[in-house]
């Protein structure tokens, strides 16, 4: 299987351990069903109300991004410790958690516009984007929308190769099965980004709750997302902004593909798809390092 391929099934579904600042964690059962916060609430510029809530202060204000059929308790695990040192924003897209579901199209473009209407409500002028899987490409989008206001991005596990991605016909042929059976599709898909020593309650809770999102939702964003990597590389040219991806290792990542585009590759051993709650303490201690070398 070629690693156009792989990257593509993987990348949709969706980085100081040691140090006493990132030792307070949030377990599997919390990560993954993590309460929100009271939302407050934005329009994004089609007029759908957009959720997100907000912990903390300091600059550069952490923006965090779920994947695809997600949401923004995905990132309990990380709210409150990174909140001990900066403002930390965590954002529901369009159709998805808390926002509304009144929109006609589901696009990675319409989903920047989403982050990019919280980050001008709360006025913050330094950010750093981070995006999961899907995202990634939607923070790349919402950076077109944040010029001047973007010290850097980071994907988790959103790329494992750059270059001229699947063509439309090869999408087509993907996204026809989820619509032929979403729910018993989603489920054997989110199944399969986990691995086999993977804590069992969080993989079938997770696949549970992704395969219960909104299937026009979830199918117009899958399809958008696989178009939208074709024009990763462009994009990256166009925004001229440090970009560093955190990926598990448990699948090929093309680094020489993605360092040609400037984007720079931190490995997590030992997890699957969702590192971010497979591992928090881990992962905190790695995201950090990421968040040091966009703001160095």
């Amino acid at each position: 299987m070629d690693p156009a391929f792989l990257n593509a099934v993987w990348k949709f579904g969706f980085a100081l351990a040691s140090v006493a600042f990132f030792s307070g964690t949030v377990g599997p059962d919390a990560t993954a069903e993590g309460e929100r916060k009271k939302a407050e609430v934005v329009t994004s510029a089609d007029g759908t109300r957009i959720a997100y809530e907000v912990h903390g202060e300091g600059s550069p204000a952490l923006v965090f991004v779920h994947g695809w059929s997600c949401d923004r308790t995905y990132w309990a695990g990380q709210l409150e410790p990174f909140s001990r040192q900066f403002k930390v924003v965590a954002v529901d897209l369009a159709g998805h958690g808390e926002s509304g579901l009144g929109r006609k199209a589901w696009t990675m473009e319409s989903f920047g516009d989403d982050v990019a209407a919280v980050v001008k409500k709360l006025r913050l002028e330094r950010i750093i984007l981070i995006g999961h899987s899907m995202g990634g490409d939607v923070i790349a989008e919402a950076a077109r929308r944040l010029r001047g206001r973007v010290a850097g991005l980071v994907w988790l596990d959103t790329y494992k190769q750059l270059g001229p991605g699947r063509t439309p016909e090869q999408v087509q042929a993907f996204v026809a099965k989820f619509r032929a059976n979403f729910v018993d599709t989603t489920r054997d898909f989110v199944r399969g980004m986990f691995l086999p020593n993977s804590d069992p309650s969080l993989v079938e809770r997770v696949a549970t709750r992704m395969s219960s999102a909104p299937p026009t939702v979830a199918v117009g964003a899958l399809e958008s997302a696989f178009n939208y990597s074709r024009e990763m590389p462009r994009t990256l040219k166009e925004l001229k902004l440090r970009v560093v991806a955190i990926n598990p290792d448990d699948k090929p990542t093309d680094v020489a593909s993605m360092e040609r585009y400037g984007v720079q590759v931190i490995f997590m051993p030992g997890v699957g798809h969702f590192l971010m709650m497979e591992d928090p303490e881990r992962f905190n201690g790695i995201l950090r390092t990421a968040i040091d070398k966009l703001v160095r």
